[in-house]
């Protein structure tokens, strides 16, 4: 029996013209929010922090959410993601080029609103955004 791989990463917001935006990647066909592996010794926390950074060149984020959290159901192969809620007030989106692959991780991203990041995410992320966008005070 394999261990279960553990990721994490953040549901960002953003308001844009008075609405509540969500970011969402892509990576060729799949569309998620940023996250990644959680490295040995590095809590849920800091490593969905990290991730996000690394991911969208998004450096400062808020957390007027807390440390609230949902995770993924078990997916590819039994990993669960752990998201946390983070709001960018401002920063534009980066996706710089990862050392390891060579090239930028994603290849778009997107700031959409809740009905939108629906119909792109994955059926496995989409109780993940109903519980942010609650989480936000979005009705």
């Amino acid at each position: 029996m394999t261990a279960t791989k553990h990721a994490a990463g953040l549901v960002v917001v953003r308001r844009i013209a008075g609405e509540w935006h969500f970011l969402v990647l892509r990576a060729y066909r799949n569309w998620d929010f940023p996250k990644g592996l959680i490295e040995p010794g590095e809590d849920c926390f800091t490593a969905a922090l990290r991730e996000a950074t690394e991911e969208t060149g998004l450096s400062a984020l808020q957390f007027p959410w807390g440390d609230a959290h949902r995770e993924t159901v078990p997916y590819a192969k039994g990993k669960i993601a752990r998201f946390y809620v983070a709001l960018a007030p401002s920063g534009e989106v980066v996706l710089s080029v990862s050392p390891e692959l060579g090239r930028p991780e994603h290849h778009e991203f997107r700031w959409l609103r809740f009905e939108a990041a629906h119909e792109l995410l994955p059926p496995r992320l989409t109780p993940i955004l109903a519980w942010a966008n609650e989480l936000i005070g979005h009705p």
